[in-house]
């Protein structure tokens, strides 16, 4: 939405180093994993190792055991939230965030309702909890079960709909680290051991995604979290927020005392999983991704993971293990300096020594080559 004041104006390359610094990018940050997860309102877990990377290129003195062993003791679990997607929350998210994105849920149950012609929604949750709640489950147990009820429905549909209408993790030993099993699932109440929260407002969640994505605009945190009509919450806060324009007049909004390092702030390369929510979590990704680098770095609707060089995407990375080696093959989009390449050997050698590149003792290697065509 454009700005309707003259806000001070924030160039593209600014915004980039303020939600570095938030995102904990721009030095690694001596924070508990723990605590990580919760500033940064979760991690994308769509696949098992990239929280495990995301938290390795972001703090100080990690290493996996950190984060799997707040899976094992609950303290952290694996459920859908925001866009639509797995991610890795505290505890204490799963039971309000989820809540609060319900409405997003709601939407996406729409778009399966003709494979549900039929179906009794509410009970389906009820069948469906009943038999999670009982023992854990995987998706196709809990689609067969449906079946039985339901025998014209369609399939996937009433898996979504489960998934939909119930706010269900994936237990253990899913998501640990070098130990993942496949999906099982029941309830976030059932696995934490204590009752979702009520749907809270959004005005308290605006503030913890401006602290860690700011600045930034409406349109920004509805992309970030699937929600719509978010304007006033952001009205109601605007009293205690600055605000801001981006060099293309949208106005954006902040915490009066987050970071807002100078733009020429220099940013150490960084490499990031796949789907890392510093590259979704914007309406506008040009901060940190430009239009070209975007289309190299996904293919249809699968994202590669991707390194940084002064702030941006500037190429893939991919790793590959074997029992006697593991290679880290960097593939950057343009030309590199001599100095660059030594400064992105050193942070893979840096992550790789976190214990998430490689297995303990195992040779590790950093090579470069170039993107396929």
């Amino acid at each position: 939405m454009a700005s309707t004041t003259t806000n001070p104006v924030l160039s593209t390359r600014a915004l980039g180093r303020a939600t570095l610094a938030r995102q904990l990018l721009l030095e690694p940050a001596a924070m508990s994993a723990k605590d990580a997860v919760s500033h940064l309102l979760g991690l994308q877990a769509q696949n098992t190792r990239p929280p495990y990377h995301a938290l390795a290129a972001r703090l100080a003195g990690f290493r996996p055991a950190h984060l799997s062993d707040l899976m094992e003791s609950r303290e952290v679990a694996r459920i859908v939230t925001l866009r639509s997607t797995i991610h890795t929350h505290t505890a204490e998210d799963v039971l309000t965030l989820r809540p609060l994105v319900q409405a997003a849920r709601d939407r996406e149950l729409k778009m399966f309702r003709t494979g549900l012609d039929g179906v009794d929604l509410a009970r389906l949750a009820a069948l469906s909890r009943e038999l999670v709640e009982e023992e854990p489950r995987t998706p196709k147990e809990i689609r067969e079960a449906l079946l039985v009820h339901w025998p014209d429905a369609d399939p996937q549909s009433l898996s979504v709909a489960a998934r939909c209408l119930l706010p269900l993790v994936q237990v253990t030993p899913r998501g640990l680290w070098r130990r993942s099993g496949q999906v099982r699932l029941t309830t976030a109440e059932t696995w934490l051991g204590r009752a979702a929260e009520p749907a809270p407002a959004p005005d308290d969640t605006v503030l913890r995604y401006l602290a860690a994505f700011g600045p930034a605009s409406v349109k920004d945190m509805q992309t970030w979290c699937g929600l719509t009509r978010l304007r006033d919450a952001f009205e109601r806060l605007r009293p205690r927020l600055l605000t801001f324009q981006d060099e293309h007049g949208t106005e954006l909004f902040d915490l009066p005392d987050a970071p807002r390092p100078d733009a020429d702030t220099p940013a150490p390369p960084r490499f990031l999983p796949e789907y890392d929510n510093l590259l979704l979590s914007h309406a506008d990704r040009g901060r940190v991704v430009s239009a070209e680098a975007r289309n190299r770095s996904w293919k249809v609707n699968i994202a590669f993971p991707v390194f940084l060089l002064d702030g941006l995407v500037a190429g893939l990375w991919r790793l590959e293990e074997t029992k006697e080696r593991a290679t880290m093959t960097i593939q950057p989009f343009g030309r590199t300096t001599k100095a660059q390449r030594a400064e992105l050997t050193e942070e893979a050698e840096r992550m790789a020594g976190t214990g998430v590149m490689a297995a303990e003792g195992v040779p590790f290697d950093v090579e470069f080559g170039v993107v396929d065509a």
